[in-house]
């Protein structure tokens, strides 16, 4: 105990004025001092020893770093978190989509597409910039609204995705965080951003579906008017060929008319000569009107005359007929314009030439006032545009998600953590302390080596001179 009472002590005075009894006392204080303090070795108890006397100083220490951990605690902000969850939508919800042969998506699809969407960057932006209260809360003086928006999808917003290893029915969601102080309505914000996200995609799903609809439209138009135009060509042939055909056949009858009136007119000249032949014969015969050769006959025997006529059953002659008659005859075949009544086949030719001179055919495909009606082959066509343009594409009450939980108020701020807050800085108080209690005992310890130090070397220099002078002290050392 004397060495720690000798760290107490006051400074010893010079040794000049000291007795060698009191230097011998000085000397064999020194020789006492434990060999660890000054080799340097650690000495656990002593430590402990010194952090016991020292108690106050670290429970001051801790607890004055525990109060100022209270205060920072109670000083910072709370922030607060809510989340939503989004999962897959029933597929009946879809079926009108997928039916329509326009666009197909399934429920996994649309949940990444609307999950895509919220982790947009430019989707969060056009949001941010639609609320004024998150623009006034997050824009600080001199700030631009692209670095508010920055500060609010840092640190505000987060996507929470499933394990893409889990292949069960569950593990199919997309989770939505969203951290927030007291001052603005977090769940609302963040539900709203889901509702903009999910009529975001419906937006776009349904101006897809407008343009891949307007392209199948124009490509069945395109076809459509290549059948017409096909079409068209193909009438404009047809009447071509029907009216060569009509005009050939004009000229068939044409030819036939000239060639039955000539023949006509032949049998007519040469029913004349008949005739005339005829009557010469007739006149010399004395046959004014019509007779047969037995009649003649009869009257040559009633004259006393025998006249015998053979018939072979060949035509009576002509001029059996009589002068009267032949030249009656004559006379009409003389007066006759025309022969055409004389062969019928002449008023089949004149009724098939009035026939030919209109086709009906012809008429009938100029007149068409539908063309389309008369196409061919393009049936399938015409289904399948008037099913596009019976396709809704503006997908009004469209469910792409389901919203498995909306988000709500939370009860309790995820910080400040004032508990944990509290015990570090508690617990950093009682090392800090603790260190302040260890430099404060190190440093005592080293000056009081250099005060043993300097006493050691004094007293070297100072007993010899003493014990020489006082024998008795010397007797006393020893």
């Amino acid at each position: 105990m004397d060495y720690w009472k000798s760290e107490h002590d006051a400074d010893l005075p010079c040794l000049s004025w000291l007795n060698p009894l009191q230097c011998r006392q000085a000397m064999n204080s020194i020789a006492r001092v434990p060999s660890t303090a000054v080799s340097g070795e650690i000495d656990l108890f002593r430590i402990f020893r010194t952090l016991w006397r020292r108690r106050v100083l670290i429970v001051g220490i801790a607890v004055a770093c525990a109060v100022i951990g209270a205060a920072i605690a109670y000083t910072i902000t709370p922030v607060y978190e809510t989340s939503t969850t989004l999962r897959p939508v029933a597929l009946n919800q879809l079926d009108a989509l997928n039916r329509s042969k326009i666009y197909t998506l399934p429920p996994t699809d649309a949940l990444k597409r609307v999950g895509a969407t919220l982790d947009s960057y430019n989707a969060r932006l056009d949001f941010f910039r639609s609320r004024p209260d998150l623009v006034d809360f997050f824009q600080a003086e001199g700030q631009s609204l692209e670095q508010a928006f920055d500060d609010f999808n840092k640190s505000a917003l987060s996507v929470v995705q499933a394990d893409p290893k889990k292949t069960d029915l569950l593990s199919d969601f997309i989770g939505l965080r969203m951290r927030y102080e007291k001052a603005i309505d977090g769940p609302g914000i963040l539900n709203d951003f889901v509702d903009y996200a999910v009529e975001r995609e419906r937006a776009q799903i349904s101006t897809d579906m407008e343009i891949i609809r307007a392209n199948r439209l124009a490509e069945i138009d395109a076809k459509l008017n290549s059948a017409v135009s096909e079409y068209q060509v193909g009438n404009e042939s047809r009447i071509a060929r029907l009216e060569e055909a009509d005009a050939i056949k004009r000229a068939q009858l044409n030819d036939e008319l000239r060639a039955l009136r000539a023949e006509l007119k032949l049998r007519r000249e040469a029913r004349l000569a008949e005739l005339d032949e005829a009557i010469g014969i007739a006149r010399s015969l004395g046959l004014k009107r019509p007779s047969t050769p037995s009649l003649m006959a009869d009257e040559q025997v009633a004259a006393g005359s025998v006249i015998r006529t053979e018939v072979n059953g060949r035509p009576v002659p002509l001029y059996f007929m009589g002068t009267e008659v032949l030249e009656a005859e004559r006379s009409a075949l003389r007066k006759r314009s025309s022969d055409d009544f004389v062969e019928p086949r002449i008023g089949q030719i004149r009724k098939e030439l009035i026939m030919l001179s209109t086709n009906r055919k012809v008429e009938a495909i100029k007149s068409r006032a539908g063309e389309e009606v008369f196409l061919e082959g393009i049936e399938a066509l015409r289904v399948e545009r008037a099913r596009l343009q019976a396709v809704d594409t503006q997908l009004k009450g469209l469910q792409l998600v389901s919203v498995d939980q909306r988000a709500v108020a939370s009860s309790k701020p995820i910080k400040p953590r004032k508990t944990l807050i509290v015990l570090a800085a508690l617990i950093g108080g009682l090392v800090f302390g603790v260190v302040i209690a260890l430099l404060r005992g190190a440093f005592k310890d080293h000056l009081r080596q250099l005060r043993v130090l300097e006493i050691k070397g004094s007293a070297h220099r100072v007993l010899p001179d003493d014990v020489s002078q006082n024998p008795s002290a010397r007797l006393a050392g020893a």
